[in-house]
């Protein structure tokens, strides 16, 4: 499979003007205390050596990770961390919350010292549009009009204003932040429901995720589902992660332990055959020049080949085993 220089990439060509989403790798990984910050950053770049490609984000934590007191020293650090990062590498910064004292200080000092190492910066506890208003006002003032910005929806009214917080442009993903919501009803919601598998049962937990999902996807923007706080089980934490990509439609997930990353990158990943059948119908695609074809007796077109496009951009992602020419495309 080959693409023509005078040819349109197929992202752009089968996505329009969706094309600049969708691209962000599956798996999130939260670190905020700096011995495990530094040994994120070490195995991202040992994976991305392992896979060819940089298969999970860091982001380094200003809201968890700082102690009290100590905020300013631990934004030194974060920036410290970031300039010593791998070339190549996706790192973010989960900064303190719009109405938080040390939030114009967080962006200031990340932002405003290393916009340029930053793939996104990640805003907790966003309420309304006017909070990403405010967020992006601040990140602009110091140097970041080009930084996407995620946001995490935490409580009732967040989920009530995701589609108009995922529809602002530097809107890039929306995160679903599991004992927030929880927590905000007031003990009406049980305990029960912040676990790997009471999360996937709760009616109140799953309308949350779901409508969350059903934003992000309405204005072309990411998912990424919450973490499974029992990093200790490797089943439940597969069975989550293949549950939030399977069921409920997110395309990214956070983690918060190392040992979390490869099972989602496994559950989010397409299956071989699939990858398979999506290298035929696309490289076949490309050679009609995007006209319908029969596939083993089976009529495909562009609705189909953006489905099959955006297989191979998920196996891509989460590092599988691709023919050389495909990840030569995918890559450019």
């Amino acid at each position: 499979m080959t693409l023509s220089p005078s040819q349109a990439s197929p992202r752009q060509l089968l996505l329009g003007a969706q094309a600049a989403s969708h691209v962000l790798p599956v798996c999130d990984h939260y670190s905020g205390v700096e011995a495990r910050m530094r040994k994120s950053l070490q195995l991202q770049a040992e994976m991305a050596q392992e896979f060819g490609a940089c298969v999970f984000d860091v982001t380094l934590d200003c809201e968890d990770g700082a102690p009290v007191g100590g905020e300013r020293e631990h934004a030194a650090l974060v920036v410290e961390l970031l300039q010593g990062a791998a070339p190549g590498m996706r790192v973010a910064a989960r900064v303190h919350a719009v109405d938080h004292p040390s939030f114009a200080e967080d962006v200031a000092q990340i932002v405003g010292q290393a916009h340029q190492r930053l793939c996104h910066v990640m805003v907790p506890k966003v309420e309304s549009l006017q909070d990403v208003q405010r967020a992006v006002a601040q990140v602009d003032a110091v140097g970041g009009t080009a930084l996407p910005l995620h946001v995490l929806i935490e409580s009732p009214l967040a989920v009530h204003n995701a589609f108009e917080i995922a529809a602002h442009p530097r809107v890039q993903s929306l995160s679903f932040g599991l004992m927030d919501f929880v927590s905000a009803h007031g003990g009406a919601i049980g305990a029960d429901a912040m676990g790997a598998s009471g999360q996937f049962r709760h009616p109140m937990v799953l309308r949350a995720k779901l409508d969350m999902a059903a934003a992000c996807h309405a204005h072309g923007k990411t998912p990424s589902h919450c973490v499974v706080t029992e990093f200790s089980d490797a089943q439940a934490m597969a069975q989550a992660a293949r549950q939030a990509s399977g069921e409920l439609s997110y395309t990214r997930m956070w983690s918060i332990h190392p040992a979390q990353i490869r099972p989602i990158l496994q559950a989010f990943a397409p299956d071989a055959a699939e990858i398979e059948a999506a290298c035929q119908i696309i490289e076949a695609a490309q050679a009609a020049q995007w006209a319908p074809i029969s596939h083993q007796g089976v009529l495909h077109d562009r609705a189909s080949y953006r489905y099959y496009w955006q297989v191979l951009e998920r196996a891509w992602r989460t590092g599988q085993p691709l023919p050389h020419a495909v990840r030569a495309w995918l890559a450019a």
